[in-house]
This record gives structure tokens, C-alpha cells and sequence, in this order.
């Protein structure tokens, strides 16, 4: 099935590459510069539980997965459908992070169960390409932890919006214990009109499609969304930075302007939408 084969869908499973906490022994704690030059790479798996489509007030459970990791001093990592890559090395206490990103944007209100939603004019999928900039502070409360501001920029290459998405993001992570991380992210998404009325408008043909079940709309671009974020990752087998961890996901991101106007939202849905996702981990 379609939804069973979006293992990577959800940012739920964007591990994060934890480091060692000051409540170690001090013997035992490789410093912030070896942990920068360490290769590592983690992948988990999970469930995923997601709005049907974004406003929907439907939500369904999905498998969910991600990997992350870093060689050479070149990180990766997966965030839901979307594939970054910094290839910037990281060294000292202030650093510049830029890469590539790469990634998929479903249409996925032909998998809804709102039956009026799912007559709507099928969306393709967007095939979207662009890059990440930002900076970041790292032993901001201790040696290990990172306070990161970026800025991600992608461009639908294919034939589904054909517009570019903007979308700043604040993110501060730390280790809280060797066996323990939490990450906390906010961030907002801006969009053109274009985006806006491709996902969001409904057109003469949406509304006869629909029996006139939902009323014509138009919609402006601008700010999206906002959203907020917490991951925690628990290691089972004692050290964060070798093993297997169990991760807990959760976010809350609210719909605004024209977006909570449109009738699949207002309508047959819900500006409100919540995302969480639980799994297991393994770093080498």
C-alpha cells in the first residue's frame, strides 16, 4: 500500500546524534572536538501518528522510519520525506551549517476517510529540491549541548506546486545524561500563492467533483504555519552513542491566515494538528 511504503514520512523519526552529559564521570567523557570528528550512524523505526492530510482533523497510524549519521565530517540525516546533508565540518564553539536537501511532498487526500475531501482533484506529487543555512552555538548551558537557527529553502522541480517553500527554524538540543536527549525545535513555513492555492484552494472543478459540497477559495500565500516540537531519546543499553534507544516524538504545529480559512480546513477539518511518533534506534 502507498501509506505503508512512506516508511520515512514523518520528522518524528529525525534522530538526533547525541552527545555524552557533565553527570558522567569525567574519565569517561570524550570532548566536544573528538565528539565532532566522530563517525557514527543511527537508524530507527517506528509508528507514526499523523493528520490524514495537513488540516484534516482524521488521523491515522503509520510506519515510520529515519537514518542519520556522519563520515568524514559530512552529516546526514533524513527529516520525514526530506534527505539534508551538511557539508560543512563542525569545530569550536560557533559554526556555519549549509547543504543540499532533497525530498518528496505527497498528496495525501485520496487516503483520507473525510469522504468529501477524497473527491477533490487529485494533487501530483511534488518533487521538491533546494538547500539549508544557519548557524550554530554550541555549549550554550554545558559542553555537549547545540542551539542552531536555520533556514531551509526548497523548490518544487516537478509538475505539483511549482513554487518554492521557505521555512526559518530555531532548535536546541542537549544531552540531559548519558543515557538520555531531548531536542526542542520551533519553526514556521511560508509559502506562495501558487503553494497555497494547489493544496489549500478549491477550484470550480474541486467544487463539482465534490457535488458543490464546498464552497469556491482562493487563497493567499504567506506565513503557513507555525510548530513546535520536542524528541527525547532514551537509551535501553546504557550509552546514547553506542546501542539501541528508544525515541519518543511529539509536535503541535497551528495553521494561520487564509491556510485555517480554507474550507478543507475550516470546514472538514482543524487548524489544530498534532504529530507523534515512538520507536526504537540503533547507533554504531
Amino acid at each position: 500500500m502507498l501509506r505503508s511504503a512512506r516508511v520515512a514520512l514523518v520528522a518524528a523519526c529525525s534522530l538526533s546524534s547525541p552527545a555524552l552529559a557533565q553527570s558522567s564521570p569525567a574519565g569517561a567523557l570524550p570532548s566536544p572536538q573528538e565528539m565532532a570528528n566522530k563517525d557514527s550512524i543511527t537508524i530507527g523505526a517506528g509508528v507514526a501518528f499523523i493528520p490524514d492530510y495537513e488540516g484534516s482533523d482524521h488521523y491515522r497510524v503509520i510506519p515510520a522510519g529515519a537514518i542519520r549519521g556522519k563520515i568524514n565530517k559530512i552529516s546526514f540525516s533524513t527529516h520525514g520525506t526530506y534527505l539534508y546533508v551538511d557539508v560543512i565540518a563542525q569545530s569550536g564553539k560557533f559554526g556555519l551549517d549549509a547543504g543540499p536537501i532533497a525530498g518528496i511532498r505527497f498528496d495525501d487526500r485520496h487516503d483520507t476517510d473525510d469522504a468529501i475531501v477524497r473527491l477533490m482533484l487529485k494533487r501530483k506529487t511534488a518533487f521538491e529540491v533546494g538547500g539549508f543555512v544557519g548557524v550554530s552555538l554550541r555549549g550554550v548551558t554545558n559542553p555537549y549541548d547545540t542551539l542552531s537557527l536555520h533556514l531551509d529553502v526548497v523548490h518544487d522541480v516537478g509538475k505539483a506546486h511549482k513554487s518554492t517553500v521557505f521555512s526559518p527554524s530555531l532548535d536546541f538540543s542537549t544531552p540531559l545524561s548519558r543515557r538520555t536527549y531531548a531536542s526542542l525545535s520551533t519553526g514556521m513555513e511560508f509559502v506562495s500563492h501558487r503553494y497555497a492555492n494547489y493544496y489549500f484552494g478549491v477550484s470550480p472543478a474541486d467544487r463539482l467533483a465534490t457535488g458543490n459540497a464546498l464552497p469556491l477559495f482562493d487563497p493567499h500565500g504567506g506565513l503557513k504555519n507555525w510548530k513546535v516540537s520536542l524528541l527525547v531519546d532514551q537509551s535501553l543499553t546504557g550509552d546514547l552513542l553506542h546501542g539501541i534507544s528508544l525515541f519518543g516524538f511529539s509536535q503541535y504545529s497551528r495553521l494561520m491566515n487564509d491556510f485555517k480559512r480554507s474550507p478543507i480546513v475550516s470546514e472538514r477539518g482543524s487548524a489544530n494538528q498534532l504529530l507523534g511518533a515512538v520507536g526504537l534506534a540503533y547507533t554504531w
